[in-house]
């Protein structure tokens, strides 16, 4: 077992399908803490549901954790903000103090209640969160400041009860804490070296690994535009709309 003290969990959230614009557009962010112990399977918590699930949810983001370390600096960024009085702002299913994208690395293997969690990527913010607070940047802001959070595959299902601990007990890329991955992935992005080793990193899902390979193919970045902010909808099956993430090099 890896030397770290365990994280008690501030909350554990789940949440059923609303309408987040005025187009009906069907989300899962809008959280609420559960009472009691809840069945984690291989794609997420019982209960909780996500509207897109091209995007969002599956194996590779079957839990979301948001650092609650976070929520003061947004407090300061933005104000006073009803969004930010208790856990669930982010749509994270999980919310702990001790834990930020500096202190978990992809492939890090937590314990909670009966079930074990891998860290699989960060999260990509989406226009989700301008209609969540009120803000046309808000999904923009999450990404340039890096407090955007992490998702786990579950690789042990179980019970989870919201007073649970998370006891890290296996570390396998240190090196490759989500923190440096958004490094890379944000700011310095066109790094031959690190999306080299990015697009050879096996524990990420594909679709980050494609993100290295077609820079260092196309020594391009690609458009957040779509995903960022909500441009050019598309229509779902439901009816419903959803902004596109637009992952083609530029031009």
């Amino acid at each position: 077992m890896v030397e770290q003290a365990p994280i008690a969990l501030d909350a554990l959230l789940i949440g059923t399908l609303t309408p987040i614009d005025d187009r009906g557009t069907l989300s899962g962010i809008d959280k609420h803490q559960a009472l009691g112990p809840v069945h984690l399977g291989t794609t997420g918590f019982a209960g909780d549901h996500q509207g897109d699930l091209k995007r969002h949810g599956g194996p590779d983001k079957a839990v979301h954790h948001y650092p609650r370390d976070h929520y003061e600096a947004w407090v300061k960024d933005l104000g006073s903000v009803t969004r930010l009085e208790q856990p669930g702002a982010f749509g994270e299913n999980i919310s702990a103090l001790g834990l930020t994208e500096r202190d978990v690395a992809v492939g890090d293997r937590f314990r909670l209640g009966k079930a074990l969690l891998e860290v699989s990527q960060g999260r990509q913010p989406c226009w989700k969160l301008n209609r969540r607070f009120d803000l046309p940047d808000m999904a923009r802001r999450v990404q340039q400041t890096g407090r955007t959070g992490w998702y786990y595959r579950v690789i042990e299902t179980g019970l989870v009860s919201p007073g649970e601990r998370m006891q890290l007990v296996e570390r396998r890329y240190p090196e490759w804490t989500i923190a440096r991955l958004w490094h890379y992935l944000y700011v310095d992005t066109l790094n031959c070296d690190a999306l080299s080793e990015i697009a050879d990193l096996a524990i990420l899902p594909p679709n980050w690994r494609d993100y290295a390979a077609k820079r260092l193919q196309t020594r391009a970045v690609e458009d957040w535009s779509r995903r960022l902010d909500g441009e050019a909808p598309a229509s779902t099956p439901g009816g419903a709309v959803e902004g596109r993430d637009q992952s083609l090099p530029n031009g």
